[in-house]
């Protein structure tokens, strides 16, 4: 069961194209958003669609693919955790995100 403490799966479709860092490690981040879409009627019988966005970010191998293969519009599978972090902006805000960290990835669609 510890393996479904924190786990999130998302099928949605790119925003824009990833954003690639490659860091002075060596290693390679990649960022993206997804919309994930939920339809239902509402009272009156109207089909509401209800999108919500999702920050994510890969490393490693699932980085590189993503790097390769993966552009916007494209739908996707996701898995991941769960990730919150705080940051200062250049206002000295602090900002709070939360992130899907992606371990696989599975390309739908054409």
């Amino acid at each position: 069961m510890n393996s479904l403490r924190n786990k999130v799966q998302l099928i949605g479709n790119l925003g824009n194209d990833p954003e690639i860092i490659n860091l002075d490690s060596g290693k390679t981040l990649v960022k993206f958003a997804i919309a994930t879409n939920e339809s239902y009627k509402n009272a009156s019988g109207e089909k509401i669609t209800d999108t919500q966005w999702h920050n994510v970010v890969a490393w490693g191998k699932t980085a590189q693919i993503i790097e390769k293969y993966v552009t916007k519009g494209k739908e996707v599978a996701i898995e991941g955790k769960l990730t919150s972090r705080s940051y200062d902006d250049k206002d000295g805000n602090k900002r709070y995100i939360t992130e899907v960290v992606c371990n696989e990835l599975l390309m739908l669609g054409k």
